[in-house]
């Protein structure tokens, strides 16, 4: 299902009934986890920010996303070459684990053309790349092989990121435009484009029309690469 600018307006006050509905005893938080990335996303904060009462003219704070810092950049026994043998060098320097930390140089030539938001929002300052594995097989997972994480503080220093991208491959699955996901802690935009599928997760924490110009300004994550040294 597409959904085009001009419905955005009405799906987010839909969207916000839907959160406060779903507020009960315990919190919107109780059960989080359905939906979100476990391994990445930690304990996330709710936020005061009532989605319904932005007006759809309004703009927000965004920075172009080759200004953040990439934590991973220049990591220790960084890996060049083709696909398969990045793939084995990485699981290597963690075997047995999900989650591999890996830099864009690695992501790239793994995921050759594979997008990333050219802007991002304006208080986030950290970006985390990693692959995703099948651990019985030591290859990439078969659904998402790579995710990115957004952070406002340092990463992994005590903060939680705000938002989460993975990227997988499509192959014959096709998404017709973006579709947005209500879940429990946050808001899901899917979509595919080229070979690829994506699934940016956008907790409370950022006003969903972030997470919508986030989606819409995908470009190339090759072209963001720093120049070689």
């Amino acid at each position: 299902m597409f959904i085009s600018k001009s419905s955005r307006w009405l799906w987010r006050v839909v969207l916000a009934a839907l959160v406060v509905t779903a507020c009960g005893d315990n919190g919107m938080f109780d059960g989080v986890g359905e939906r979100s990335q476990d391994a990445v996303l930690g304990d996330l904060v709710p936020s005061s920010t009532v989605a319904a009462e932005v007006g759809p003219q309004e703009t927000y704070g965004v920075v172009l996303s080759e200004s953040l810092d990439w934590w991973n950049d220049g990591i220790e026994g960084e890996a060049t070459g083709e696909r398969n043998y990045v793939v084995a060098k990485v699981w290597a320097r963690d075997a047995h684990e999900r989650v591999h930390q890996a830099s864009r140089l690695e992501v790239v030539q793994v995921l050759p053309g594979v997008g990333f938001p050219g802007v991002v929002p304006e208080e986030v300052r950290y970006v985390t790349s990693q692959f995703i594995y099948d651990t019985a097989s030591a290859t990439l997972d078969a659904e998402f092989a790579v995710q990115f994480g957004l952070w406002p503080s340092e990463p992994y220093s005590g903060g939680t990121n705000v938002a989460v991208l993975r990227v997988g491959d499509a192959g014959e699955f096709r998404i017709d435009g973006i579709v947005p996901d209500v879940v429990d802690n946050g808001l899901n935009l899917s979509w595919t484009a080229g070979p690829y599928r994506y699934e940016l997760f956008c907790s409370t924490a950022l006003i969903d029309e972030l997470c919508w110009q986030m989606a819409e300004a995908t470009v190339s994550l090759a072209s963001q690469l720093p120049p070689a040294a």
